[in-house]
């Protein structure tokens, strides 16, 4: 198949790097960059911590300066989303009436923040996506402010760091029992609640949020499921995202929990994706999904080759970090809701190392918090077991 027209769909990590690395191996057609945020692209782990914190001005989340955005020799189109995708004339329709025709196309359409069915339209009630998300929040987490958050997730408890840190008084509330349980087991997730208590951080785990209630259209208190109110001045509303696929609704593309791909990240001849949205065939892992940064970089570049003819299964070993307060959690792998056990020092108090096994000893997952070097080891192991 000749290309002559790349169009990529969302450029913040994942599509900017696509975009790159098709400039990079050799790619000279017309390329079209095609984005609902009026914004070039910029860096989303910094919204819940340096942006949220007020440490970083919004232009440092840029992830290039002007001149290698301008080097792209690229038609941005930004404000303006896609809206509808035919196969049959390789057009998408446009937010704005136009339709445009591809050759190539890059899907890097990420994700969106689910809420809660009765949030709608409540003053003090945010979610955290985007670069005004974040400045909506920050504005309204001023010290003594009641700030209430729904999911304890690693979004959710690094908000609460941000919010501790900042002389707010805070809750986290999850169906769960412990913060990132679901994410690193009951063992780190004990770790991760006494940290949180130590810094004065409420945590109602077991619970559930059932109705708002407001004052004149403002949050003023969050109604758990046994009855009780939780005062609120501000809420943040963590419970995870969802692919944005909508616009690929009746295309024919397969859409199972994000866009459905091959293991060369294909989801249809000259069609490819990258990033949050693209659920692939990891040769190793099984059918995958990864809502993590470095993976929407490395994604973006083998989505990129395969568009120009490579066929190298994508088979990254997933990797993801999280900053709260003094503590940086690193994992390598995919962790299950089982325990993690310490290979250097102790997971209940102090820096340490732990792995994951499955049942013939093999290292699925490894964890660290602040052993930075230990876990690049882990690793290592980790990257090996794969080549055997």
């Amino acid at each position: 198949m000749t290309i002559d027209q790349v169009v990529v769909v969302g450029v913040s990590a994942a599509g900017l790097t696509a975009a790159e690395t098709l400039r990079r191996e050799g790619y000279t057609g017309r390329l079209m960059l095609i984005d609902g945020d009026t914004r070039p692209p910029y860096d989303r782990p910094p919204l819940s911590k340096q942006l949220l914190r007020g440490e970083w001005a919004e232009e440092k989340l840029t992830l290039r300066p002007p001149a290698a955005l301008e080097g792209l020799d690229a038609d941005w189109r930004l404000g303006v989303r896609a809206e509808h995708l035919d196969l049959k004339s390789r057009e998408i329709g446009l937010s704005d009436g136009s339709r445009v025709g591809f050759d190539g196309l890059v899907i890097a359409t990420g994700v969106r923040p689910r809420t809660l069915p009765f949030a709608d339209g409540r003053r003090g009630v945010h979610v955290l996506r985007s670069v005004e998300d974040a400045l909506a929040l920050q504005r309204e987490m001023v010290p003594g402010a009641a700030v209430v958050i729904v999911g304890a997730g690693f979004l959710g408890t690094e908000a609460a760091a941000v919010a501790a840190g900042l002389g707010c008084r805070v809750a986290v509330i999850d169906p769960l029992d412990l913060p990132l349980e679901r994410q690193l087991g009951r063992r780190i997730g004990t770790r991760v609640a006494q940290l949180h208590r130590d810094h004065g951080v409420q945590l109602l785990g077991g619970s559930g949020v059932t109705d708002i209630r407001e004052t004149d259209g403002r949050v003023r208190a969050l109604v758990l499921q046994d009855g009780r109110e939780i005062a609120a001045d501000v809420v943040l509303i963590a419970i995870g995202a969802e692919p944005v696929t909508d616009w690929l609704s009746g295309s024919g593309l397969v859409l199972e929990n994000g866009l459905h791909c091959d293991e060369f990240c294909q989801a249809a001849p000259g069609i490819v994706a990258a990033g949050d949205v693209a659920s692939w065939q990891h040769p190793i892992l099984g059918r995958l999904r990864l809502e993590h940064r470095m993976n929407a970089t490395e994604q973006g570049m083998a989505a990129a080759r395969t568009l120009l003819g490579e066929r190298i299964p994508f088979s990254p070993v997933p990797y993801f970090w999280s900053d709260q307060y003094d503590v940086r959690i690193q994992v390598y792998g995919r962790p299950t809701t089982a325990d993690f056990t310490a290979v250097e020092g102790s997971i209940d108090d102090g820096p340490f190392a732990a792995v994951q096994r499955d049942e013939s000893g093999r290292i699925t997952a490894v964890a660290g918090w602040n052993m930075p070097r230990r876990l690049r080891e882990l690793r290592q192991e980790l990257v090996n077991q794969q080549a055997a």
